[in-house]
């Protein structure tokens, strides 16, 4: 795991630094600056932006990522395989661009009672989409390329110190509401304009048609992948669009600005394991390409077993937490507790059991994920459609759970079943049962002081102790100690050049 430790960790610190602007922007400065129907407003534009880039990218995300290997040759710049790739993405901007416009009447119908407000902004999500969806595939082709910082670098800090400055302009009066809806909407082409300078930088912006260079044969295989994939590009994104779009159709942008807030927390929590399969899926493409199926299932149980650990420890220090936390929102964000609550325990099933989605649709039984995509999109929409108008956001966050659990397992088995691979060890069930006794101590010390900030230090200890300082002093996760001593050498080395 040399290239995956050494990048994960750069692309691990990028995506800290940005986890903080993040975290002051959608924490801090939005509650501070906009209202919660605001705030609501703005994330749906958002999430429908990226439902509409989903839609746009034609399944192309996977096929960059999964053909690559066979393409790559700088000196014939790749077969012309990054104009191929955007020309097909194009011609999906052009459709779902028509669909969004033709169609809006009959979506805005949909908030007219409950989230008015969104209505008079819903253009917007269309030059969002766009910009996401070219970065989408730019970032796969650079990852493809094993690059990946500059990526990172471009959405994690630079967009976020964008949404940063135009939060300043609104705070001061220098622009109205209006004007940040528009200017929220068109920072996502930094990032965007970033990555093709930097291609050109490094050679590799091939956009012209004349480098094409892949056989009928061959396109006719991608073609085939990518319209089998494409249902499989919106699994995820779809889930949390789902929840998002559903919420503010029966419950209003107050709720749905209270369930995007909470679900940015969780998204926080998931940056270390990001990072991680950010390196790691590309990988595993190329393992299938030499049939290598041991180096895969190595790779399969390390970030697995990685995963485990942050996703366990970060939910026991935020979930220890939680009320300390939580006391620094408005007070109609307190509904969205136990929404966290269920979102995590559904993102650490998808984060435990690791690269499973990135073997199945990189597999030749990849059509087969067609089923497992179509079951959770399906299975989020049913329990929705029953779980929040009995239980508002935490039913939104009740369903996605339970699809998540579905989902993975069902997977998991798949995988198991055709390659006899799976990522389980036996040191994992202890980290499990450690996981659980922490948890449970937790719960019973959880009023321990009356002082919010003494009370977070004694929880925050207890996690650190029994949690982290268990698994690295008794090495109970062979990876993760090696991984935070190789983290350690690194930072040491760098601080020792500078200095």
């Amino acid at each position: 795991m040399g290239i995956v430790q050494k990048d994960s960790l750069r692309t691990m610190l990028i995506s800290y630094l940005g986890l903080l602007l993040g975290y002051i922007n959608k924490a801090f400065l939005f509650l501070l600056i906009l209202s919660t129907e605001q705030i609501g407003v703005i994330n749906l534009i958002f999430s429908l932006g990226i439902l509409f880039a989903q839609f746009s990218n034609m399944g192309m995300a996977y096929s960059v990522w999964k053909f690559f290997p066979f393409f790559n040759n700088k000196e014939k710049k790749h077969h012309g395989f990054l104009p191929f790739s955007m020309l097909i993405v194009l011609i999906g901007v052009l459709i779902m661009t028509f669909i969004a416009l033709w169609f809006r009447s009959d979506i805005e119908s949909i908030y007219l009672e409950k989230s008015k407000l969104f209505t008079y902004y819903y253009f917007w999500l269309i030059p969002l989409g766009i910009a996401y969806v070219i970065y989408l595939v730019l970032e796969v082709y650079l990852r493809s390329l094993l690059k990946n910082i500059v990526s990172v670098f471009a959405m994690e800090l630079v967009l976020r110190l964008a949404v940063t400055s135009i939060l300043f302009l609104l705070w001061f009066k220098r622009i109205t509401f209006d004007d940040f809806v528009v200017l929220h909407s068109l920072v996502y082409f930094i990032p965007v304009i970033i990555l093709l300078v930097y291609m050109y930088r490094i050679g590799e912006l091939h956009l012209g048609l004349s480098n094409f260079n892949i056989s009928k044969k061959f396109r006719k295989i991608i073609f085939q992948f990518s319209a089998f994939n494409y249902i499989n590009t919106l699994g995820n994104t779809l889930v949390i669009s789902l929840d998002v779009i559903m919420i503010a159709s029966y419950l209003g942008l107050q709720a749905t600005g209270v369930y995007t807030t909470v679900v940015f927390l969780t998204s926080a929590l998931q940056v270390p394991y990001k990072a991680i399969v950010r390196i790691s899926s590309p990988l595993i493409a190329d393992h299938w390409k030499k049939r290598e199926m041991e180096k895969m299932k190595e790779l399969y149980t390390q970030v697995s077993s990685v995963a485990l650990v942050i996703g366990l420890g970060s939910f026991l220090l935020i979930w220890s937490n939680i009320d300390f936390l939580f006391s620094f929102l408005k007070p109609e964000f307190k509904a969205g507790i136990w929404v966290f609550f269920f979102l995590m325990m559904g993102r650490l099933m998808d984060m435990y059991f690791g690269l499973n989605g990135s073997i199945f649709i990189t597999s030749k039984k990849y059509k087969y994920d067609v089923i497992f995509t179509l079951f959770l999109i399906g299975t989020v929409y049913g329990l929705n459609l029953l779980f929040i108008p009995a239980y508002g956001i935490s039913g939104a966050a009740i369903s996605t759970s339970i699809a998540l659990v579905c989902y993975n397992l069902g997977r998991l088995l798949f995988v198991y079943k055709m390659y006899k691979i799976h990522p389980f060890t036996k040191g994992q069930f202890v980290i499990i049962a450690l996981g659980l006794l922490t948890f449970f101590l937790c719960h019973y010390l959880q009023n321990a002081f009356q002082d919010l900030w003494i009370q977070m230090l004694f929880m925050s200890s207890i996690v650190a102790i029994l949690f982290f300082g268990s698994i690295y002093f008794f090495k109970l996760e062979k990876e993760t100690v090696n991984y935070v001593n190789n983290s350690m050498d690194f930072l040491i080395k760098k601080i020792r050049r500078k200095n």
